[in-house]
């Protein structure tokens, strides 16, 4: 029986997160230090000694710096081609092929976002659609709230499957009860292998909810910014939405059955974005009546902030659309526009279903810490194979392709480096502070903190807990403001809480996926930095209040489908 003082202590760094992140808004550069200083306090408390507690803090920078490597090669490609004008070049392509702001937020908004998340992640899709609509002429309030809503289904793997390979790949292999339990009981040849199918439950349950996605994104404008405050003409345009849906679900769940975590959102995206600016182009699902918001002079104040619409959020001039000069007065054809990503998708896949390639990079330059102060706790980094690599070299390949300058490419690594800074402390002692959380039972030989909080909540919830499993994932993108961190904090506590209620481990852990990705949708910094880009910061509490309608929806629905799939459908799953 667990004591109130045990479970008191083990959510301690947990409610300190809540407490000053969502209370008192303090960043998570400030908030992770000081929960990770509650974990040692707790774990002082757990009977955890010096040794373990520092080799813990150790195993979980050595995990952050694998995440930081991905973060920092796909935000360093992303501002790469901002700095050569290539990325003006895409997005202005697809801006170009209709007028209606309707088919516009499918375009820009459904796909293009998705694409920039599979790509880059971490907050990066809304703060550059952002600006990119208020360019084009959108409120930046509702720029804001379509930017956050469109790329739910891109989030749950990320940049390139940073959430679930760092976030429960390597998080569980350091798990011992787990790992013994996947390749022993389940039969699975590696934990890899068995998030590989947590990935693919995640992706058949975007699927299913996901087919209204780019619809809920064009109801929103329509009904909270459109002139008549109506969903009628959102509902015009159903038969694109659902085409567009349909374009990007069928790759995407095809990738993540058949090719792991590391691509749906990616390929998804860039399949659909293929066919469906082709269908555009082909005269298909345009809508007979162009539709645009009402005059400006009749729009309230708060929808507006620093930068007027049909401002370009950084003042540069348009870029052509089908090849012409770019905002840096260089010639780029769309296609070479698009030529870096191009390469980095066919990289990534190569990288990973050729299996001499794959063995070459995994055996070089790793970095690698095996038997941390005697603790037998390990981590590594696998420097070629990780995604980050294959951003830094295509990187490098663009510099000729685009023609940069030493001074772009500078500007380049400036802008990288300020993006990704405060990421540094927030994720090194979040995922330190997780892995005292984890360790706290291998170091007593007894039960750990997470295990204490997943007996408790089994007990409070019962069957019932399946339906809420995706709102605990939720909960953490809320509070740390990133899918991955989310997968990091309650991946553990969903497995233990599927234990002890009965239910199936890896449809649970899918819907922790799904989860990690619509607590997006309201995490704070989430919001913060969407305003910020678009000059509007102080209505942070109309946007979630907006946001939390298709949260509720995303997040009520997988519910269900969670509790068919785990007791009526698929109760036979591992």
């Amino acid at each position: 029986m667990v004591s109130i003082a045990e479970l008191l202590v083990a959510v301690a760094p947990l409610v300190t997160i809540a407490v000053l992140m969502v209370g008192f808004y303090w960043p998570a550069t400030r908030t992770m230090p000081v929960a990770w200083i509650v974990a040692i306090g707790a774990g002082v408390y757990w009977g955890m000694n010096t040794q373990w507690i520092v080799a813990a803090s150790i195993v979980g920078f050595i995990t952050a710096a694998n995440i930081l490597w991905i973060v920092f090669g796909a935000i360093l490609l992303l501002y790469t081609l901002k700095e050569t004008g290539a990325f003006d070049v895409i997005s202005q392509g697809f801006a170009s092929i209709s007028e209606d702001r309707r088919v516009q937020v499918v375009l820009l908004v459904f796909l293009m976002g998705s694409f920039i998340e599979g790509a880059a992640g971490f907050g990066t899709p809304a703060a550059i659609i952002g600006p990119l609509l208020v360019g084009l002429g959108f409120p930046p309030l509702a720029a804001v709230v379509i930017a956050l809503t469109g790329n739910i289904m891109a989030i749950t793997f990320g940049a390139v499957g940073t959430p679930l390979i760092i976030g429960m790949i390597d998080i569980f292999e350091n798990v011992s009860h787990i790992q013994s339990a996947v390749t022993g009981q389940a039969g699975y040849a590696s934990v890899a292998v068995w998030v590989g199918e947590i990935g693919m439950w995640a992706a058949t349950f975007h699927v299913i909810v996901g087919i209204l996605l780019p619809f809920i994104g064009v109801a929103m404008m329509t009904r909270f910014f459109g002139e008549e405050r109506s969903i009628q003409p959102a509902l015009e345009i159903l038969p694109l939405t659902l085409f567009a849906w349909f374009a990007f679900a069928a790759p995407y769940w095809l990738t993540a059955t058949f090719l792991g975590p590391e691509f749906p959102g990616l390929i998804g995206a860039m399949v659909s974005l293929f066919v469906t600016v082709v269908t555009l182009r082909a005269g298909f699902f345009l809508p007979d009546e162009e539709w645009d918001f009402g005059p400006q002079s009749t729009w309230p104040e708060h929808w507006i902030g620093d930068i007027a619409p049909g401002e370009s959020a950084d003042e540069k001039p348009a870029v052509a659309t089908d090849g012409g000069t770019t905002n840096t007065g260089r010639s780029m054809s769309l296609k070479l526009a698009w030529m870096p990503y191009v390469v980095l998708a066919s990289l990534l896949v190569l990288t990973r279903v050729w299996d001499p390639l794959a063995d070459f990079l995994t055996r070089t330059l790793v970095l690698e810490w095996t038997n941390v102060l005697g603790t037998g706790l390990g981590e590594s980094i696998q420097v070629l194979y990780l995604p980050g690599a294959v951003f830094v070299f295509v990187h490098l390949l663009t510099i000729p392709l685009h023609g940069m300058d030493g001074q772009d490419v500078k500007n380049a690594w400036i802008e990288t480096t300020e993006k990704i800074a405060p990421a540094v402390v927030a994720l090194l002692f979040a995922v330190a502070t997780v892995q005292i959380m984890l360790q706290s039972g291998d170091a007593i030989g007894g039960n750990g903190m997470l295990i204490v909080l997943s007996d408790s909540m089994a007990n409070l919830t019962g069957k019932a807990y399946p339906f809420l499993a995706p709102l605990v994932g939720a909960l953490g993108a809320f509070l740390a403001g990133s899918n991955t961190v989310s997968d990091i904090l309650f991946g553990t506590f969903q497995y233990g809480v599927a234990t002890e209620v009965g239910a199936p481990h890896t449809i649970l852990l899918g819907a922790q996926a799904v989860g990690g990705a619509i607590g997006n949708l309201i995490a704070v910094h989430n919001v913060v930095a969407a305003l910020a880009v678009v000059g509007l910061v102080g209505e942070e509490g109309r946007v979630i209040r907006l946001e939390l309608i298709p949260l509720m929806y995303y997040a009520a629905f997988t519910g269900i489908l969670t509790v068919l799939f785990s007791y009526v459908l698929f109760p036979g799953v591992f």
